[in-house]
């Protein structure tokens, strides 16, 4: 089974939140027609911003995960934890035993900080959402990997 996985990042008190939403990919749907679906967000909402940022697998099936923003509904939100992150074990065995959500959301959130540096669809978005994007812009920018 696929399951697809949105991060919406938002902001609150000068700091960044997400929430997780997911659903299992039906046959013959693309995933990001349903990360779109799933994140709320239209081409009328100022600055919205979709992208996949990881995939992992849990409980028997593999989880695709997009970032996405601004939240459109950003209830029951919880704040993000930058320099939350887990590693594999050993340079063969990639894949952590465990991904929680908040190493998930930082992942997201980081890879998101990279892209407004490095693509320039993802750095025109971010001029309509600075609220967002200036708090984006003082994480590491990375893929994955420890930061140290």
């Amino acid at each position: 089974m696929t399951i697809v996985e949105v991060v919406l990042l938002s902001a609150a008190d000068g700091a960044l939140r997400y929430r997780t939403l997911s659903a299992a990919l039906p046959a013959a749907v693309h995933p990001d027609d349903l990360a779109l679906h799933l994140s709320g967000l239209t081409l009328c909402t100022p600055g919205a911003t979709l992208h996949s940022t990881s995939w992992r697998f849990a409980d028997e099936s593999v989880v695709l995960t997009y970032a996405a923003l601004p939240d459109p509904a950003p209830v029951s939100t919880r704040p993000l934890s930058p320099d939350r992150m887990v590693i594999g074990g050993a340079a063969l065995a990639p894949s952590p035993p465990r991904v929680d959500a908040e190493a998930v959301a930082a992942h997201a959130a980081r890879h998101l900080a990279l892209l407004a540096t490095t693509d320039p669809v993802i750095a025109d978005a971010a001029t309509a959402q600075p609220h967002l994007w200036d708090l984006l812009a003082k994480l590491p920018a990375g893929l994955a990997g420890a930061l140290r």
